[in-house]
């Protein structure tokens, strides 16, 4: 890694650096594990090679179907090159299953199937714990105009119904996860692309037969073995082999903050 570098912006899980040409980044994913706006915080070792792996799995399979994305390509075991994008400030989760806050703002059953895909926003600020947020508020402050509030919601479903069809072939229940969205400046031209990651760490992912949870649930309920879990997907979907499971240490519990 060249320490030389500038670093660009350092978020909970990753940390973007000026990329070696114009219009580009380079993603660090970081061994932190986060929950509750990082009031609980442990570094895991080897979580953020395993994030790198998988979002890079899933973006390409995007980029082949034609989802707009800022992946270009993986560059080593924990970082990507990206397309510079400017981020909406939004986070964008989609729902197919009661779980999470959902389940608990309205009295729902964890693990009941929803009506439909819902879509909520959430306005990303650490500060005000990134509340939920409506498509009047979105316009209303500028933070996306209807026209992209549109590309983002079709996007969102798109990669819903793409996600849910490749996790249920490997036996896995996509519950919900988390996109973030980016404006891609090329020329005179301005698009919505999917950016920042889709992993474990974004997503809630359980074992169809069993209900076991395979996703950063584990570290927010302290029901351990988040690595574990994490390459299992990763096993499942073909990226991790069973010798490669058999070869990696079992992860390391380096620092924690309470």
């Amino acid at each position: 890694m060249n320490k030389n570098r500038r670093r660009v912006y350092e978020g909970k899980a990753k940390i973007l650096y000026e990329g070696p040409e114009p219009g580009t980044l380079v993603q660090h994913f970081k061994d932190d594990a986060t929950a509750f706006n990082k009031q609980k915080h442990q570094i895991i070792e080897g979580k953020g090679v395993i994030n790198n792996r998988i979002s890079e799995f899933v973006f390409n399979r995007l980029n082949e179907i034609g989802v707009p994305t800022h992946f270009i390509r993986r560059l080593n075991m924990r970082e990507q090159l990206i397309r510079e994008v400017e981020i909406i400030p939004l986070e964008v989760v989609v729902r197919n299953v009661a779980a999470g806050s959902l389940s608990k703002r309205l009295g729902l059953e964890e693990g009941a199937a929803l009506p439909r895909s819902i879509i909520e926003f959430y306005y990303k600020s650490d500060e005000l714990q990134d509340p939920l947020v409506s498509e009047e508020h979105i316009t209303a402050f500028g933070w996306a105009t209807p026209q992209e509030l549109d590309d983002i919601m079709a996007l969102a479903l798109r990669v819903n119904d793409f996600l849910s069809g490749l996790f249920l072939g490997i036996g896995i229940r996509l519950v919900d996860f988390k996109m973030e969205f980016g404006r891609l400046y090329e020329g005179e031209m301005v698009r919505v692309v999917v950016a920042d990651e889709i992993s474990p760490d974004s997503c809630r992912l359980w074992d169809v037969q069993t209900n076991e949870k395979l996703d950063k649930d584990r570290f927010r309920r302290d029901l351990g073995g988040l690595v574990e879990a994490y390459q299992e997907v990763a096993r499942r979907l073909g990226i991790l082999t069973e010798q490669d499971q058999r070869e990696r240490k079992r992860p390391v519990l380096v620092k924690t903050d309470r």
